[in-house]
């Protein structure tokens, strides 16, 4: 059955060293947006989340990845304890922290 259907056969292509050097022009220019985009915001945020962390102290108003709001009252090596009413106090990880209030900002709300 194979006599009536032809053999295709693929051409040769020509390798030239411009094909090449295209390849690793669009290699490295993906590279470089790949860093720009991503790898140096990522690390910029990862740096200031740490900085953050490592300078809570007692009496900083937080706010925790949960929306939570309340004051620091005691800092431990991997938790924080934050006061977010009257006699009602939450124990959290450090990580769970988000941001930092500006001063006062509990009496405001």
């Amino acid at each position: 059955m194979s006599f009536l259907i032809p053999a295709a056969y693929a051409q040769e292509a020509a390798a030239g060293p411009a094909a090449g050097g295209f390849e690793w022009l669009f290699l490295g220019g993906f590279l470089v947006i790949f860093y720009l985009m991503v790898w140096r915001p990522q690390a910029k945020r990862a740096k200031e989340h740490k900085n953050l962390i490592s300078s809570l102290q007692k009496g900083d108003e937080v706010v925790t990845s949960g929306g939570i709001v309340g004051k620091v009252t005691k800092v431990a090596d991997d938790f924080v304890v934050i006061e977010v009413n009257d006699n009602v106090e939450l124990k959290f990880q450090k990580v769970a922290i988000a941001a930092t209030l500006p001063k006062g900002t509990l009496k405001a709300i």
